[in-house]
C-alpha cells in the first residue's frame, strides 16, 4: 500500500520506518528537508498515486489545521487524510465535515507508543466511517504490535482521538500514583534502597506495569533523580479529560488530581514531578528541566 506521512518527528520518523519494514510504500514530508522525501505537500500530492492517503503527525491545534486546510485544496474527491496527532475531538468533526464537502474522507487515530513504538508497535483507537477505517487495515496492522491486541475500531469520527484522550487521563493518574510511593519511600530512613524496592515489584505483583519498568530505568539513570527539577508539563489532554467529565457528570477525582498536581509542580520544585518528568522523558522522549 502507498501512504503520505506528514511529521518525521519522534513519532512520525519511526511510524515511517515501521511502515516501510511491514513491505508498504511511505513518501514523507517534514518541515526539515534533511528527513523529508519531497519539498513540498504539493509534491507529496502529486507523488501518490490516486486515490490517496495521507495521514498528518503533526501538533495538535493551528498546525494541524493548517495542514488540513492545505490538503483540502491539494487533495481530490475519494482521497482520505488521517490525522494520527493528539488532535481534540471536536476537531476532528469540523475537519471532517470541511473536507466532506470536497469528496475527501477523514479518519482519526489516536497513536500510543512513544520513543518506543518503532520496536514495539503502536497502540491505535480509530474513528470513522467504517470504508474508510477498512481502506486503512494494512497500514493499521503494520503499525500495530504483534499479536491479538493494540488495534480497534472505537467508533464514528472523534471516537479515536476521544479514546487516546482517556488514555491519556487514566496515564496521567497511574504516573502520579507511582510518583507519591516514590516520594514516600525516599522520605523514610528505614527504606534504604527505594530504586530496588521498585524494581522488586515488576514481576509477581499488581502494580506491575510498563511505566513501572520506565520508572525504574530512570532510576538506574539517576538513582535520586537529583539532576531532574520537579517541574512536569501537561500535553493538554489531561485538561481535555477533565472538562469531557464536568460536560458529562462523570466523577474524575484520580485524574483530577493528577492534572493539579502538574500544576502545583510549576509553582516549586515538587520531588513528585521529578518522577513524573522522567516518566514522561523515558516513554515519549518529552524534555526535562535540569537542576543546571
Amino acid at each position: 500500500m502507498q501512504l503520505g506521512l506528514i511529521g518525521l518527528g519522534k513519532m512520525g520518523g519511526n511510524m515511517r520506518e515501521r511502515i516501510r519494514r511491514a513491505g508498504h510504500t511511505v513518501i514523507g514530508y517534514d518541515r526539515n528537508p534533511e528527513v523529508s522525501d519531497v519539498a513540498s505537500l504539493a509534491e507529496l500530492v502529486e507523488k501518490l498515486e490516486a486515490p490517496r492517503v495521507v495521514w498528518v503527525m503533526v501538533p495538535a491545534g493551528a498546525a494541524t489545521q493548517s495542514v488540513v486546510d492545505e490538503l483540502g485544496g491539494l487533495l481530490e474527491s475519494g482521497d482520505v487524510v488521517v490525522d494520527g496527532g493528539n488532535s481534540r475531538w471536536t476537531d476532528d468533526e469540523k475537519h471532517a465535515e470541511e473536507l466532506a464537502t470536497k469528496g475527501i474522507g477523514f479518519v482519526d487515530a489516536g497513536v500510543s507508543g512513544g520513543v518506543w513504538g518503532l520496536q514495539n508497535g503502536y497502540a491505535l483507537m480509530v474513528g470513522g466511517d467504517k470504508a474508510h477505517v477498512e481502506r486503512l487495515h494494512p497500514i493499521f496492522e503494520a503499525l500495530k504490535p504483534e499479536g491479538p491486541y493494540g488495534y480497534v475500531h472505537a467508533g464514528k469520527v472523534g471516537a479515536g482521538h476521544f479514546s487516546k484522550m482517556v488514555h491519556n487521563g487514566i496515564e496521567y493518574a497511574m504516573m502520579q500514583a507511582y510518583a507519591e510511593g516514590w516520594e514516600l519511600l525516599e522520605k523514610v530512613d528505614s527504606v534504604t534502597d527505594v530504586r530496588e524496592v521498585f524494581r522488586s515489584w515488576q514481576d509477581g505483583t499488581v502494580i506491575r506495569s510498563w511505566l513501572l519498568d520506565l520508572a525504574v530505568n530512570a532510576l538506574d539513570e539517576d538513582e535520586h533523580l537529583e539532576r531532574l527539577r520537579g517541574f512536569a508539563q501537561d500535553s493538554g489532554e489531561g485538561r481535555w479529560t477533565v472538562e469531557a467529565a464536568v460536560d458529562n457528570s462523570v466523577p474524575l477525582p484520580a485524574i483530577t488530581a493528577s492534572l493539579f498536581a502538574r500544576f502545583a509542580s510549576r509553582q516549586d520544585d515538587s520531588p513528585q514531578m521529578k518522577m513524573i518528568a522522567a516518566l514522561r522523558n523515558q516513554f515519549g522522549g518529552h524534555a526535562v528541566e535540569s537542576k543546571e
